[in-house]
Order: C-alpha cells, then structure tokens, then sequence
C-alpha cells in the first residue's frame, strides 16, 4: 500500500514509504514475508520497520471481511496501543471528506499520548487507512471521543454517510524491529 505524506490520511503520497499488511492465523503457524518482497528491498537498500501485533478489539470489515478475527469492541488493555483506523470513501462524499480531515490530522501530532502514525491505502484518495501509536487506550480515546474536531468528524461520517465501509481495530504491539526515517516508530513525535 502507499503512504501519505503527513503521517495520516493525505491526497499527497510519499513515494519512498510503502507499507505492507500481513495477516497470519495462529492455527496456520508463523509466517514470513515473501521472497519476492524481501529481495527487492534488499536491492533497493530500504529502509524496513517491522510490526509483530496481537488484534485485541475491533469493528468492521476491510473490502467485506474481518480480517483480523471477530473480535470483542472493548477489552480491559491500558498499555501501549497501535490503531488501525481504515475506511472506502464514497466518491459522492470525496469533498466532504478531504475538508475535514486535515484539522483533524493536525491537531492529532500534538495530541498527550500521541507517539507516532502513518498513512496508508490501497487506492488512493478512496481507500484510505491510519496507522497510529499511543501510549495508552486512554489517550487515543480522549483524541478520539473529547477533541472538538475529531468528535464532529465521527459525527459527520455517521449522519453523512461519508464511508460505504469501515474498519477500526487496536493492537497489543508484540515486536517492533527497525527504523522508520532512522527513528524508532516508538519515539514520540516532536
């Protein structure tokens, strides 16, 4: 998938960050990353950070499926969280949309409890995803429910009808291996 360039849901991609999103069953065993992908970002010399995460609560689908399980909305987790927030735009709401969301993204960096995130999808424009970090449930919630912004962002996508599908899923970070722009995705943003 590509990569917004602001860290978030972006119309600009960042042609030099890429992401891949894998999905193993424990039932099936460990897996690893495709030949094919590893030999071309070693020939590329890329830089490569890597996610080993456990899905702990979620809602919605990804292109129809739960592809992380079915899992409970709420869990009993207050440690250090990952979020992947992912939605299909409906093309009659495109401007709806892309108003909205950049005060969002902006008042999202200064956030307490923000450490970092990325911006993902697979079409873009259309399908767009964020990747976050948080030091805690409780700080990706009060960005979530008690910014002004964010919570009349939510309102609108609901009342307006902004996504033919979503999905929100949070992470037990298990791993993190590597850099990402020669940082650890763990240190706080500045």
């Amino acid at each position: 998938m590509g990569c917004g360039k602001n860290g978030t849901f972006d119309k600009v991609p960042d042609w030099r960050q890429w992401a891949l999103l894998q999905v193993w069953s424990e039932e099936l065993g460990v897996r690893s990353t495709p030949d094919f992908i590893t030999s071309w970002w070693n020939f590329f010399h890329c830089e490569v950070c890597t996610f080993v995460l456990q899905p702990i609560e979620g809602r919605g689908t990804w292109d129809g499926k739960e592809c992380f399980g079915i899992l409970p909305k709420q869990t009993d987790h207050e440690g250090m969280i990952a979020v992947l927030t992912r939605a299909t735009i409906r093309i009659s709401k495109l401007n709806n949309f892309w108003k909205n969301v950049a005060a969002v993204a902006n008042r999202m960096a200064g956030a307490d409890g923000f450490i970092s995130s990325i911006g993902i999808g697979e079409v873009p424009w259309l399908k767009q995803a964020t990747f976050s970090i948080w030091e805690s449930k409780t700080a990706m919630k009060q960005f979530a429910y008690q910014l002004q912004e964010h919570a009349e962002v939510i309102r609108k996508t609901r009342t307006e009808k902004w996504y033919s599908e979503d999905m929100f899923v949070r992470f037990i970070i298990v791993n993190v291996s590597g850099t990402i722009g020669g940082k650890s995705p763990l240190e706080r943003k500045s």
